[in-house]
């Protein structure tokens, strides 16, 4: 995907009202050391559109980056940081839970792992929870320049066993440092766009023959017993007949 225009559009703290957005979005989740802020900065090839930092659990906001005016990528909290309090920790647990209840553009989510760890419970907390909500994450496995390239299936089994994914659950090892994964992300949320695109577009082409008029052709045979036989066609193609009696026969 080519990248015209990438923004920080929208910051939403634990007070803020989420906003009504009408471009799908896709969601991104993980630890709050996983690198979530380096890789936005890898796919929307910059080089400090999110601000990386060397201090775990910076990101205590839901941030909304507009990407070519086409679409949202949402940047969730980072989890499982020791050094935040747990009433920090349960306020921006809501806040998700809030975001991923409400949004009625939301489309999936990417959870993002450290390749060279086995999932964490936390990790496998946030994953469990996010199934119940009714999603499938995809999973991000990244810092993939840390291993050895042999070491991929290796990891990547490690990862989809730990997290007991469904099945049919995509893992994409992810470099942010030589972007190696970024083509395949991207064809990821291309085809989830695409995907509920054509869902809304059928589901408007649906209640449009539904709500057209219908175009009747009339036709009056005069029956057997001096009544008028009139059939009806309508544009389902379903003909119906009813009777009325002639004044003759009256």
């Amino acid at each position: 995907m080519i990248i015209k225009s990438a923004e920080l559009e929208t910051v939403c703290g634990v007070t803020s009202v989420l906003p009504v957005n009408e471009k799908p979005e896709v969601a991104f989740a993980g630890k709050s050391n996983v690198g979530k802020s380096s890789l936005i900065n890898a796919i929307m090839n910059r080089k400090a559109l999110a601000r990386t930092s060397g201090q775990p659990g910076k990101t205590q906001t839901i941030n909304f980056y507009s990407v070519n005016k086409e679409l949202y990528y949402v940047d969730l909290p980072g989890y499982g940081y020791a050094k935040v309090s747990s009433a920090a920790k349960e306020k921006w647990g809501k806040m998700i839970e809030k975001y991923l209840q409400t949004s009625f553009q939301l489309k999936n989510i990417f959870l993002l792992l450290d390749i060279r760890h086995e999932p964490s419970e936390n990790d496998r907390l946030m994953y469990e929870w996010l199934v119940y909500q009714g999603f499938q994450p995809i999973i991000i496995a990244t810092k993939f320049d840390k291993i050895k390239r042999s070491q991929k299936d290796k990891q990547v089994k490690l990862i989809r066993d730990g997290l007991k994914v469904l099945p049919g659950t995509k893992i994409i090892p992810f470099s942010a440092e030589t972007k190696q994964g970024r083509d395949e992300i991207w064809a990821c949320i291309e085809e989830i766009c695409k995907l509920n695109q054509e869902r809304i577009d059928n589901i408007g082409n649906s209640e449009e023959i539904e709500n057209s008029e219908t175009v009747e052709a009339t036709e009056t045979m005069e029956a057997t017993d001096g009544s008028e036989v009139t059939e009806t066609t309508g544009t389902n193609g379903v003909t119906e007949t009813g009777t009325s009696r002639s004044e003759e026969s009256q």
